[in-house]
């Protein structure tokens, strides 16, 4: 193997802990020694040991002179746990390859720095995009403060998310919808309006074997939240927050003996101000946001310029209809100049359908 194929190797275990370690990155680490692999590990969980202690920890060979390739630069610092460039430098170790730098102020270079500091060769940037890509939340947040928000919606391939009666389901197949509950799990948080859970229904959990439930955010300006809804009912189990801007004070204590947690926030535009939520939530260590909203909130939310990423689930199908109901809706921008720009686009095939993904300029 080369190096690359060790790094490949590194990735895949860092992704073994998607949902589990946020506001942290996920991270991978192997050691190799002599051309062999003789310890694996990763960042299973936060609050718990990091990649590189774990890697160590599940060797049972003499680690002296040995490589470790490790998905981001380690750290240097104490925090929950030890510093990895410690038990690095402990255990001998002669060559270290890293794939991303950490953009965390408390390591930024930081830690290979110490590591070169100790005669230990440093090499950066093996397989730096797939590494990158895959801590695309912890970048955002860690230098940001505030969650990294992908809005997503499946719509056919006449731009329709819903039938002119309002009926949307299933617009996609089971393949994609699959994937929906993947990136439920890889966020913190799921957030939609009160027109969705009225129209809808929806109980927003991760139906992954072994997953994790993503925080529930329901956007609702005036408190309209039906107390029937699956939402409120199952609020004492998955944890949620309603971000509105009523002072309805017997109304918020009937939702608050279920079991949702009432978030005030201020109003920008007759509704709920975003900007200030996604601050709040961000200051709550919410690193990430699935924003599956309807057209309204999907305006609102480009408008307040919080949304970070787009994915577009495109269903070979055609609903047709004046009144049907788009991504998008809102006023929408006065001339094809003012567009909301996208860029760096992947067009990936889920089952019968495509998703594209695109970051917002």
């Amino acid at each position: 193997m080369n190096h690359e194929e060790y790094m490949k190797t590194a990735l895949e275990l860092a992704k073994k802990g998607t949902g589990f370690v946020n506001p942290n990155p996920m991270v991978g680490a192997v050691i190799v020694k002599d051309g062999r692999i003789i310890g694996k590990g990763f960042h299973r969980k936060y609050g718990e040991l990091h990649a590189e202690r774990n890697a160590f920890a599940d060797c049972n060979e003499d680690c002296n002179g040995a490589d470790i390739y490790v998905t981001l630069e380690p750290c240097c610092h104490h925090g929950k746990t030890p510093p990895c460039t410690g038990i690095i430098i402990e255990k001998n170790i002669k060559r270290v390859f890293i794939g991303s730098s950490d953009p965390n102020p408390r390591v930024a270079g930081k830690g290979v720095k110490i590591l070169r500091e100790h005669g230990i060769e440093v090499i950066e940037g093996v397989l730096k995009e797939e590494c990158d890509g895959l801590n695309e939340i912890f970048f955002h947040y860690i230098t940001t403060g505030k969650p990294f928000v992908t809005m997503k919606y499946a719509m056919t391939a006449d731009g329709k998310i819903a039938c002119y009666t309002g009926l949307s389901k299933w617009i996609t197949g089971e393949k994609a919808r699959q994937h929906v509950h993947e990136e439920r799990l890889r966020h913190s948080a799921v957030m939609v309006g009160i027109g969705t859970v009225i129209a809808d229904n929806p109980m927003l959990d991760c139906r992954l074997e072994n997953g994790r439930n993503p925080l529930r955010i329901i956007c609702d300006t005036n408190l309209k939240t039906p107390f029937e809804s699956n939402i409120v009912k199952t609020s004492d189990n998955i944890p949620t927050v309603i971000a509105t801007c009523s002072n309805d004070t017997e109304k918020i204590s009937v939702y608050e003996n279920f079991g949702c947690r009432i978030m005030q926030v201020g109003k920008k535009d007759g509704h709920v101000d975003l900007c200030e939520l996604v601050r709040r939530l961000g200051d709550e260590k919410i690193d990430s946001i699935l924003l599956e909203g309807g057209g309204e909130l999907n305006y609102s939310a480009l408008k307040s310029g919080i949304v970070n990423k787009v994915q577009a689930y495109i269903a070979p199908k055609i609903f047709g209809g004046r009144d049907a109901k788009t991504a998008v809706s809102g006023l929408g921008v006065p001339c094809p100049d003012d567009a909301y720009m996208l860029e760096n686009i992947e067009i990936k095939r889920i089952g019968e359908d495509i998703l594209i993904e695109s970051m917002v300029k």
